[in-house]
């Protein structure tokens, strides 16, 4: 088995300078996962898989315990339903289980939306691809590192 978080090598081919965090223990909550980061909680980026469509799937990044407003996601999409997707959807379409998702080495490319509470913090961390394992960098580097994203307001 590699040792290398499929985030971090995604990383790594793109040239992106990070650090690999691993958590002592299972985690239970954002707080906790942001304090043995030695983070705040704004400091934690989550991914969140949402399906727009049948078949078209997005992720929304938004820093720490942050909410999405729906409605203004819906607006974005031009779409009157739009739902969180399933643990099974999100381990199909990302390839990586609920509490690990990050932007990069996905099954499939997505549309990418950052919220400007990314920006919030010069250092956060996101999901490596494994549970229990986060990925350290630069907010400046996460979006730079980004293909192609929208930035905005959705929360």
């Amino acid at each position: 088995m590699s040792t290398t978080p499929p985030v971090s090598a995604a990383l790594t081919e793109l040239g992106v300078p990070h650090e690999i965090f691993i958590h002592p223990g299972p985690l239970k909550s954002l707080e906790q996962a942001a304090e043995e980061r030695g983070q705040r909680p704004g400091q934690v980026i989550r991914s969140i898989l949402f399906r727009v469509s049948q078949d078209e799937y997005a992720i929304v990044l938004m820093a720490g315990p942050g909410q999405i407003n729906w409605k203004k996601l819906r607006q974005h999409f031009g779409t009157n339903r739009l739902t969180m997707a399933t643990p099974e959807e999100v381990l199909e379409i990302t390839g990586y289980p609920l509490g690990a998702v990050a932007p990069f080495g996905v099954q499939r490319p997505l549309k990418i939306l950052a919220d400007r509470s990314v920006l919030g913090e010069e250092i956060v961390s996101i999901g490596s691809g494994i549970r229990g394992t986060a990925i350290i960098l630069t907010s400046k580097n996460l979006l730079r590192a980004l293909e192609t994203h929208e930035l905005g307001d959705f929360g």
